[in-house]
């Protein structure tokens, strides 16, 4: 099946047209990494040593370095790449964090930067099944999309997700792999049994329950990281959800804040008739604040009001 446009009631087929240089879809991101990754873009063809990175961003929520790597061929291994470029992230600290501290205009220090969230983003036109099978592991700090430009000036951005439970250890267990076992050492991809580890049998009763209704959001997603499991709608988390023994924190964003008058852009005001939502406030370096909603969920909590509450951050995010 194509891919058809309706203008005035017809339809026009829209056909793909390919990308004819990696630069193309390298200056793409680069305008756009806060759309398509939400991630603050820090530098383009950054040297390092011998090496040269594409482009450098940061993650803001994670507070960790994001690489990002162009592709337009086959003849490559991401796994051999994508560990090779963590080792010279690990073991030049100072010089990304250098680079950081003169994009953000402040000096930083190496503790404000959550190395052990650092990652690698693999984008090509397409990845080839070897290419694939070889990032099918629980745990890696890699991901793949596929970008694809078609002729009516839409571009889809598609991620390739692992499906095995089975961690890269795995391929490595008497550490015989010198680069694997120094990356793995510092940098660590968090899953959800981690966090589920954590909870007390009632809370995690509750757990089970409110999964079941948040995974009726259609195109959200549970993304587990250090401090929380996200809610996530296309790239934009609906909530945090921080997990202790006995609940859960939940934050939503509100928006920004600066000189308590102005507000930032789509600044989100929950409707919260019961009032269990408590305002929280984050001091930037700008001088404004972040503002952000948080409910403390017990195993006793209503699930129905709570998802009320979730589904208006939620639609506000899929207009």
């Amino acid at each position: 099946m194509g891919m058809f446009k309706v203008k005035n009631k017809k339809v026009e087929e829209v056909s793909l047209l390919p990308f004819k240089l990696e630069k193309e879809i390298q200056n793409l991101v680069e305008e756009n990494t806060a759309i398509f990754f939400d991630l603050e873009f820090i530098s383009s063809e950054l040297t390092v040593g011998k090496y040269r990175i594409d482009t450098l961003c940061f993650d803001d929520e994670n507070n960790s370095f994001v690489i990002i790597e162009y592709k337009k061929g086959s003849s490559y291994s991401v796994i051999d790449q994508g560990y090779t470029y963590l080792q010279l992230l690990l073991n030049n600290k100072s010089d990304f964090l250098l680079v950081l501290s003169q994009h953000l205009n402040k000096v930083l220090k190496l503790e404000d930067v959550d190395w052990s969230q650092s990652k690698i983003i693999f984008v090509s036109p397409s990845f080839n099944s070897y290419q694939k099978d070889s990032v099918n592991f629980q745990g890696l700090p890699f991901e793949l999309w596929e970008v694809k430009r078609y002729s009516n000036d839409v571009v889809a951005f598609n991620q390739h997700r692992s499906n095995s439970k089975e961690s890269i250890e795995t391929l490595n267990p008497n550490n015989t792999n010198s680069l694997i076992s120094e990356v793995t050492k510092e940098i660590r991809v968090y899953t959800m049994d981690q966090h589920l580890s954590k909870f007390s049998i009632a809370i995690k009763t509750f757990w089970e329950s409110l999964t079941i209704h948040l995974n009726e959001l259609p195109g959200t997603e549970l993304i587990p990281k250090r401090h929380y499991i996200g809610l996530v709608l296309d790239g934009k988390t609906v909530c945090y959800l921080k997990t202790r023994k006995n609940d859960i924190l939940m934050d939503t964003i509100a928006g920004t804040v600066s000189n308590e008058t102005s507000y930032s852009k789509n600044y989100f005001i929950l409707d919260d008739p019961k009032k269990i939502a408590k305002m929280q406030s984050r001091n930037w370096s700008d001088s404004t604040k972040q503002l952000s909603y948080r409910v403390r969920i017990e195993a006793n909590t209503d699930i129905d009001y709570l998802m009320f509450l979730i589904k208006q951050k939620y639609n506000s995010l899929s207009k």
